[in-house]
């Protein structure tokens, strides 16, 4: 691809990703329109070579691909409104948090205005924008994704149509994001375990990395045992981490430590005992998780398959 045929791109919202989006599409050489509501936050990009459009509506105009990075999808909407009647026949991709139920209200919007519209996710922070090993991933219209798979490729050279759902980023957003938060206030909770003894948080650093290596080398196990539905062979069983607990109080006491946020684990790991999956694997905890209009076509099997 040369400098003559390179897609021009409009980015639209430039907090610290949409400008890391903004300069990855600058760098790889496309011409690139930005846009937000804070005029000021387009300088940067402009010495490097971008075109700041002066409203909303020129932006969108300017470019067949338009690349939204804003907070939520309702930002994007009231972001976009002004400029609804330029969209049709475009390109839209929307880089944001939200919900499904956020990206089909989105998309519905979108459409509704005749522009074809990706919903997607950068799975990474800025500073890795545009790196090889990058992941980005997007739920939504195929054609788009094939026609402009290119040009996403600068963002990330992992790059992923999940299927034609529009919601499907947002939903692998959330289920892949739900271990951010344990993991994080897990870190912490050691840190402040360690500081107690006087030691430093950035001792436990290289053992914390292992520890979720390890982690991460136990998903595609567990992953089988959830769609499987066969929780028989448990390395790590549901009464293991039930034993556990005690240790849990045990650390809090000695190290001054609030361990409160543990209570809400501990207690469905009880109620996986109470239910009968105290022998078996801790990934049984994901049957107790689920509410009775989300059961599987293997929830109905005997629990001790």
């Amino acid at each position: 691809m040369t400098g003559d045929d390179r897609t021009p791109v409009t980015v639209i919202g430039l907090g610290s990703m949409g400008r890391a989006l903004a300069e990855a599409f600058i760098d790889a050489g496309h011409p690139t329109v930005v846009w937000n509501r804070t005029p000021g936050k387009a300088a940067p990009l402009v010495a490097k070579g971008a075109v700041h459009a002066g409203t909303v509506g020129a932006a969108v105009e300017a470019s067949p691909l338009v690349i939204t990075c804003l907070t939520t999808f309702e930002d994007t909407r009231s972001a976009l409104e002004p400029a609804a009647a330029a969209l049709s026949g475009r390109a839209v991709v929307t880089l944001n948090s939200g919900s499904p139920a956020g990206a089909r209200a989105m998309a519905a919007w979108a459409t509704g205005h005749g522009a074809r519209l990706l919903a997607g996710a950068v799975k990474n922070v800025p500073a890795a924008v545009g790196a090889p090993e990058t992941l980005l991933y997007y739920g939504g219209d195929r054609a788009v994704f094939d026609a402009y798979e290119a040009t996403l490729k600068v963002l990330g050279g992992d790059t992923v149509h999940l299927g034609d759902e529009t919601d499907l980023a947002a939903l692998y957003e959330m289920a892949v994001g739900a271990t951010l938060l344990p993991a994080l206030v897990g870190f912490f909770q050691g840190a402040a375990a360690l500081q107690a003894r006087g030691l430093e948080a950035s001792s436990m650093v290289r053992f914390a990395g292992k520890w979720l290596d390890m982690i991460k080398s136990l998903l595609p196990i567990y992953a089988k045992e959830i769609d499987s539905g066969d929780y028989t062979d448990a390395a790590s069983s549901v009464n293991l981490f039930l034993a556990a607990a005690a240790d849990d109080a045990d650390l809090a006491r000695e190290a001054n430590v609030d361990t409160s946020w543990l209570a809400p684990l501990h207690d469905l790991v009880r109620r996986a005992v109470e239910a009968g999956h105290g022998d078996h694997s801790i990934s049984a905890l994901t049957e107790v998780l689920r509410t009775p209009e989300s059961a599987p076509a293997h929830a109905d099997r005997d629990a001790t398959v």
